[in-house]
This record gives C-alpha cells, sequence and structure tokens, in this order.
C-alpha cells in the first residue's frame, strides 16, 4: 500500500488526541537538535562532494540528515533515479520564504532557517553548531504501530506535523550526463513527504502510524518533523525525531 492510499483513512490509522506519557522505544530512535536538508542531484558536477557530506552528518547522531532529489538537472542528459518535481518545488519554497529566487545545488538547509552551499564544511558545520530544535519529539515501537509523542508548548506557535520516508542507501551508476561513468553511494535519500496533521501547541499530539505500510516502497526510515509555515510557506523547524528499522 502506497502512503498516498493509507494516508486518506488518517482517521482509521493516525490519531491525533491530548499527549499520554509512551513507554521507552525499542527501535532505534533519533532525536536532533538539527534537521539537514541537502538539495542535490545526480546530474549536478558539484553535489557529490556534498553527497559525502551528508552521510558523514547522518553518522553523528544529533542530525538528521534528508536527501532531497531535485529534477530540474534532468535536462543535462541524466534522468536523476530519485528526483521528483515536489522537491524542487520545496526547494524553490524556501527560496521565496527567504525573499529570494535564487535556487542551487548543492545547497542545505538547517533547521528550514539557513540555507548554505552543501559542500563548505565550515559554513555547513557552523549552521549545525548554532541550531536547537526547542520542540522535543518521542518515537515508540509498540508491535508493529510507531507511536510518536509531541507535547504541548504554549511558549511556540500551531505548526504542521510532516511524515518524510527516506532510504538509507542506493548504489546508482550514472551513464550520462555531467556525472557520466561514476557510481556513487546516496544516502538518507527522501522516498516520500506528506502532511498528517496540525500540531496545536496548547494541547499537543499523540500520533500512530503503522510500520509496516509506511516502510513499503524500499523505504528504511521514518521521520517525523513540525515544521512552521508563513503564509504557506516552509519557516522555521521546531522539533523532529526519527526511526529506523
Amino acid at each position: 500500500m502506497r502512503l498516498a492510499s493509507w494516508l486518506t483513512t488518517l482517521s482509521a490509522i493516525v490519531v491525533l488526541s491530548a499527549l499520554a506519557q509512551p513507554a521507552a522505544a525499542d527501535g532505534v530512535s533519533l532525536r536532533p537538535k538539527a534537521v539537514v536538508e541537502l538539495f542535490t542531484s545526480q546530474g549536478c558536477s558539484s553535489c557529490p562532494p556534498a553527497d559525502a557530506l551528508l552521510t558523514s552528518l547522518a553518522d553523528q547522531g544529533d542530525v538528521l540528515a534528508l536527501a532531497y532529489h531535485v529534477d530540474y538537472w534532468d535536462y543535462a542528459g541524466w534522468k536523476d533515479t530519485f528526483g521528483a518535481a515536489d522537491y524542487s518545488d520545496r526547494q524553490r519554497a524556501y527560496a521565496q520564504s527567504w525573499g529570494s529566487s535564487r535556487i542551487y545545488t548543492p545547497q542545505m538547509v538547517v533547521n528550514g532557517t539557513k540555507g548554505v552551499v552543501g559542500s563548505r564544511r565550515p559554513d555547513v558545520y557552523r549552521a549545525i553548531d548554532r541550531a536547537q530544535l526547542p520542540l522535543h519529539i518521542d518515537v515508540t515501537e509498540v508491535g508493529d504501530m510507531l507511536r510518536i509523542a509531541i507535547p504541548a508548548d504554549t511558549t511556540l506557535k500551531d505548526a504542521v506535523v510532516w511524515l518524510v520516508t527516506y532510504s538509507d542507501r542506493a548504489d546508482v551508476t550514472i551513464e550520462r550526463g555531467n556525472n557520466a561513468g561514476k557510481t556513487m553511494v546516496y544516502t538518507q535519500i527522501v522516498t516520500g513527504r506528506q502532511v498528517l496533521g496540525l500540531w496545536e501547541c496548547a494541547t499537543g499530539a499523540d500520533i500512530k502510524l503503522p510500520i509496516p505500510e509506511v516502510l513499503a516502497d524500499k523505504s528504511t526510515g521514518i521521520a517525523v518533523i513540525v515544521q512552521q509555515e508563513n503564509d504557506g510557506l516552509p519557516g522555521p523547524i521546531l522539533g523532529a525525531a526519527a526511526f529506523e528499522r
């Protein structure tokens, strides 16, 4: 079952309610201080160093690293095997939110507020060192369900709860375009992105997801991200958590 189909029956699968305390998690979970979103492409000759940097960031333990493969490099002779117009649109939405019309690869966005050239390690690490997420999220594996507990916090404003699925690794031989002849290792590859609902700062939320359905289509990880919006455009990320089998 694909995400789009089971998310149409949220009332039967996803529960949003007043917060209750979860039991200790049995699975591998991450509560990061920073969410790093890399906008990259297999057709971009400048992207391999940023792809490698994202891999090392994912190993840090305090960073949720996600690779969004854009599609606007496909014209150069190689169609990115993970590329999607939705991910290009997300990058454009960030630029618009910051009052800019310029997008580029590789770009890393840290906690939804800071964009840096993804291959410039000092700039990336500087942005991560300054990052913090004010909202704590707990994830708990309960049988074949994943429970996400998001507390109330009236010092913050209401925000959107996003479900992002990703694959931890893929090896790709690129046959044409700017990186022709290279076999690349890609990690933390975003495979899907859906709205779960609204996090209300006054009540918090308790969400339950069916792990087997969410981790279909070769996905290996689940990220839950709470992010504010400004006039429909992405704003600061308040909190995040991840779960991997």
